[in-house]
């Protein structure tokens, strides 16, 4: 990509949100315009967390019962990406522990705000360091997802031949805090169908919000995202008739048949989590897992764990583990069909989870209804949990920062 092709990705900024260069902000695409400046209002807005009724529920999680794990690989592998930085990179790379770029994150391919070094800067050896993070963060099924969204989109640049917009990288890392202080710290991914936002401290991770798709989703045999798609299916088919007149909210995705705007946004599609929805307010719906037999709630456990296994084995493992502590107050809703070619959305939805997926209509291909080539899936946490922020307060509340000390209070 020339350089001037990648100066235009870092001088796209908008509503208050500057863009990297330091340059005049852009003109927003006519189609996104009007969707641009509630995203920007709800990335300003305190931040509060997703909740069902705008109240955030307290004593969910706690330092006190969050397992913890070995997380020096990750900031081992950060630090010796940084040192593999030059002076300008990692001016680019490096921001504070709470900056505001962290809720400054977009799924969609227009660069409307990015920050971060941008990978496609960097030499091929630099490149896999930054790689590294993700791979000491994610399990060997997230890490390949996070490989394969971004191959594909290097396929998406070839068959438009726009490498403006798409590329294999194309994605900003930047590290927040100093990994090697043992104060708080994090990293976080952002991109076309890929971003990830990972906080690191006292032993825990939290990796929310996540979110990971494509279109196409498959390169000749290889193929991505079947078993998130597999999972929904597998507990939809398995509800009794009237389990599933209570689960499905809407029996059709087509434009046709669901005419609501709020139902085919061209970012989200049904998704209510995405970019500026931290403070999103989402009441539960559907089918409550009280009402499932042993055998459907083991079914809803396994789509849980499809989305904490993106995570490395412990980490994963600690998280299934605070979703199934909540699994009587966990909601599965289902939007569309479930026949072996139907496009749909479900949602799993906790005190502690928020679990999306959805198909989407085409953006690099023509289709105007969803289809299962194009996929779009988000994890968040709920009631504050978000960039880590319920637990990093607690931890604030037990040791003292000033002065760049790491103090336990009296």
């Amino acid at each position: 990509m020339a350089v001037a092709d990648r100066d235009g990705w870092r001088a796209f900024g908008y509503g208050g949100l500057s863009p990297l260069s330091g340059r005049a902000n852009q003109v927003v695409p006519g189609p996104f315009a009007p969707l641009i400046r509630p995203r920007v209002e709800g990335m300003h807005a305190p931040f509060v967390g997703v909740t069902t009724d705008g109240t955030v529920r307290r004593g969910l999680r706690s330092l006190d019962a969050t397992v913890k794990v070995d997380t020096a690989p990750i900031a081992d592998a950060a630090l010796t990406f940084l040192g593999a930085l030059s002076a300008e990179q990692r001016s680019k790379a490096c921001l504070a522990m709470d900056a505001p770029e962290w809720r400054a994150w977009t799924n969609v391919h227009v660069a409307f705000w990015r920050h971060g070094v941008l990978l496609d800067d960097l030499p091929p050896a630099t490149r896999d360091l930054a790689l590294g993070v993700l791979r000491a963060t994610l399990s060997a099924r997230g890490y390949d997802y996070a490989l394969g969204i971004m191959e594909l989109n290097e396929l998406v640049a070839q068959l438009k031949d726009d490498h403006d917009s798409y590329g294999q990288w194309l994605y900003f890392l930047s590290i927040n805090g100093d990994p090697g202080s043992g104060e708080p710290w994090g990293w976080q991914i952002d991109g076309h169908h890929l971003c990830i936002a990972t906080v690191v401290f006292d032993g825990r991770i939290v990796t929310t919000p996540t979110f990971m798709g494509s279109e196409p989703r498959s390169i000749g045999d290889r193929s991505w995202f079947d078993l998130e798609e597999e999972a929904g299916l597998l507990l939809m088919r398995s509800l009794t008739d009237e389990q599933r007149t209570t689960a499905i909210i809407h029996s059709s995705i087509t434009k046709a048949d669901m005419s609501d705007p709020e139902l085919q946004n061209p970012f989200d599609g049904r998704q209510v989590g995405g970019m500026g929805n931290d403070n999103r307010v989402v009441p539960y719906q559907g089918l409550v897992a009280s009402d499932l037999s042993d055998a459907q709630r083991r079914l809803l456990l396994d789509v849980a764990r499809a989305y904490t296994g993106w995570n490395a084995d412990d980490h994963a493992a600690a998280s299934t583990r605070e979703i199934e502590s909540h699994l009587d107050e966990t909601w599965f809703s289902w939007y569309g069909g479930y026949g072996a070619t139907d496009a749909f959305y479900y949602r799993v939805h906790s005190p502690v989870t928020l679990i999306e997926f959805d198909h989407h209509d085409g953006v690099v291909f023509d289709n105007i209804d969803p289809s299962r080539h194009h996929i779009h899936m988000l994890v968040r946490t709920p009631n504050g949990g978000d960039y880590g922020r319920d637990l990093l307060a607690e931890h604030h509340q037990h040791f003292d920062h000033t002065g760049g000390k790491h103090v336990a209070r009296s």
